[in-house]
């Protein structure tokens, strides 16, 4: 494993981390998600992602345990949450101020620990002045409850003002963004972010790197029933994958698995690796429902030096969708 710098920070995040929406609590209890995070925490992962809004809550008690249950040093790894669904009631929801500090206590008390070490706005909150929840976020780390705060699908213009603000009242700016990135979903990353990652440094902490599973390959010929297209709640995954519109993209994963084989590199693999071959990722967020999953995602760190100039032109060519 190899780690990166989250931005300008000087915290080093590893290549590959852990998530577990979806997984955790839908497809995993507490022993199983345990196995998962240990065999991630002993191939070199410190990064271990999580959000308010994952089954319910459910999904921060279970890694809560799971921290618990491997005894691991708190000052070893890195755990998020998000804030922005935190129940029905209107002051459990978007980025005022209260919810914010009432979502961060609640998030510590969920995970079992003293303090986040990353704290996300989970979507931007058209209802809520930016410089409040900058002042918010801020109050956190000054009261040490996280260490680093950031956005996750902020346009570049509400990244900016959040900067803005930040330098004129001397607060503390958003340090990374959680951007949808992999080979079908380019924009943010590759062209609206530029700005930012130039004058600002901004980190990164990467979400869906297969495309919610459609990379893996697996979808091209059959419709495994134990894949999470098929769970209740994320029936607008099975919609999309079914659609019009997703045709093409059925088509270029063909390709994409043909040249993989060519080359000698599972499609997982292949498709992991590209997003780590972008210079502005700063880690890769896995997601795996079993052990045998969580290993081959590993497993990609193997083949990262493999993926040369030749064969990245070969997937542009595939793709046909560079910003």
């Amino acid at each position: 494993m190899e780690y990166n710098r989250l931005g300008k920070a000087g915290l080093r995040v590893s290549q590959l981390s852990f998530g577990s929406w979806v997984t955790f609590s839908f497809q995993l209890d507490v022993k199983e998600a345990t196995n998962l995070m240990k065999i991630a925490y002993d191939k070199g992962v410190n990064f271990f992602d999580n959000a308010e809004a994952y089954a319910g809550g459910e999904s921060e008690i279970i890694m809560g345990k799971g921290f618990k249950k491997l005894g691991i040093s708190r000052d070893s790894y890195i755990v998020s949450s998000k804030v922005f669904w935190g129940g029905e009631k209107p002051t459990q929801r978007g980025l005022s101020h209260k919810h914010i500090i009432d979502a961060c206590q609640n998030a510590m008390k969920r995970l079992q620990v003293d303090y986040l070490d990353l704290y996300f706005c989970h979507r931007p909150d058209p209802e809520t002045p930016i410089e409040e929840t900058v002042r918010a976020m801020h109050t956190l780390v000054m009261q040490g409850k996280i260490c680093y705060w950031g956005t996750s699908e902020w346009s570049l213009h509400e990244l900016k003002s959040a900067y803005s603000i930040a330098k004129k009242f001397g607060l503390t700016p958003p340090t990374m963004e959680q951007p949808e990135y992999n080979m079908f979903n380019r924009i943010k990353v590759e062209r609206d972010y530029l700005p930012l990652f130039n004058n600002e440094q901004l980190g990164t902490t990467i979400w869906s790197p297969l495309a919610s599973g459609l990379l893996t390959g697996k979808y091209i010929d059959a419709n495994p029933s134990n894949t999470r297209i098929n769970l209740k709640s994320y029936k607008f995954l099975k919609d999309a994958f079914h659609s019009e519109g997703y045709k093409e993209r059925h088509i270029k994963v063909k390709s994409l698995k043909k040249l993989a084989d060519d080359c000698g590199i599972p499609l997982v693999n292949l498709a992991l690796c590209w997003c780590l071959k972008n210079k502005h990722v700063s880690t890769v967020i896995m997601g795996a429902s079993n052990a045998q999953q969580i290993k081959e995602n590993l497993n990609s760190l193997n083949y990262l030096r493999d993926l040369d100039d030749n064969i990245m032109d070969k997937i542009e060519v595939i793709l046909g969708n560079k910003p």
